[in-house]
């Protein structure tokens, strides 16, 4: 890892629900650049238990007045991401956000203007660039096996009959809805690998009884060259199909849905620990390949090792090196252009 430890970046957690003490504060106290310095917790006192050198604050605003701080990790419920973007920016500190980044295209580019009026940086927290199963189906695509790509399908699904607890996510305030909690997800992983469709074709659906909300959609993307991507999610899907489908003019490959990370961590499991991020060999994707004679090859594919510490050494190195950060402004606003559409 390229980082320079003498210069360490303070930052704070603006919450720490399940985002916090999974996807954030491990992370952030593994990577050598950063001193997880400060957390928001409005009831419960949990962050010294796991960080005893951590300063609990009651508030937003009591974090954002530390002057130490110069990174904020904005983890709050959907419809806080841009008030508390731009509060954070207006005291000057870096921001790391969790999709979605803002419910709005015109919110986002408020949030850059404002951005870099204050010589600060957005960094917006797509990790699932860097799941094993994602890291696994790019590898593949580049690899050339497939040839000519002309069709994928993307789908990321639950069963989850009754409506949450959560009102920033089954109220119909802004940012709400299946579309904006994991249509970001698998919109950023299309953009990632294609980068701005031609045209695309959404649909939502609301299925769940009493739910005020999408809890369904389905998007088609349309590349050039005849490339067609099929983005789908569901909330009541009792036997999941396949994460990844990709056919092309030599062969298809198929991947479950199956990063382990997030269920590593919630048990427990340490970043350090040999198997983190190392998914079971059952769950190795299936390549499927025909050569000039019709002759059909099958090969399981290893997944990759999954690890979000490279997305933060990727702010590390954008805000003390200046290096580009791999989510772009583009990639957000095309992202917003689709969902808000």
């Amino acid at each position: 890892m390229d980082t320079n430890i003498n210069k360490t970046i303070n930052a704070g957690l603006l919450a720490y629900g399940m985002s916090g003490t999974v996807f954030h504060a491990p992370f952030l106290q593994a990577h050598s650049g950063f001193n997880l310095k400060a957390i928001v917790e409005r009831s419960h006192k949990n962050a010294v238990n796991d960080y005893p050198n951590i300063t609990s604050y009651d508030s937003v605003d009591e974090l954002l007045n530390d002057a130490e701080i110069e990174l904020v990790v904005i983890n709050t419920p959907n419809n806080l991401h841009y008030e508390h973007s731009k509060a954070a920016l207006t005291k000057h500190k870096h921001v790391l956000v969790e999709k979605p980044f803002t419910a709005t295209a015109a919110q986002a580019k408020e949030l850059f203007e404002l951005a870099d009026s204050v010589g600060k940086q957005i960094f917006f927290y797509q990790n699932r660039r860097w799941d094993s199963d994602f890291t696994s189906v790019k590898k593949v695509i580049e690899s050339g096996k497939l040839g000519k790509l002309n069709e994928m399908h993307l789908r990321y699904d639950r069963y989850r009959n009754v409506i949450g607890p959560k009102a920033f996510k089954e109220n119909p305030v802004e940012a709400s809805g299946l579309l904006y909690d994991l249509g970001p997800h698998l919109l950023d992983q299309v953009i990632c690998l294609f980068g701005k469709p031609l045209s695309y074709h959404k649909i939502l659906g609301k299925n769940r009884v009493g739910t005020l909300v999408d809890d369904y959609f389905s998007i088609q993307l349309s590349y050039p060259n005849s490339l067609y991507v099929f983005v789908t999610s569901s909330m009541l899907v009792v036997n999941p199909q396949a994460g990844f489908v990709l056919h092309g003019v030599n062969g298809s490959f198929i991947k479950q849905r199956t990063d382990i990370q997030e269920e590593q961590l919630l048990a427990g499991m340490k970043l350090t620990d040999p198997g983190y991020g190392i998914e079971p060999a059952s769950k190795d994707g299936l390549l499927t390949t025909i050569d000039a004679e019709g002759h059909k090859t099958e090969e399981t594919i290893p997944s990759e090792v999954g690890s979000y510490l490279p997305l933060f050494e990727a702010v590390y190195q954008a805000i003390n090196n200046n290096k580009p950060y791999p989510v772009t402004r583009e990639d957000v606003l095309i992202q917003l252009e689709i969902i808000e559409s």
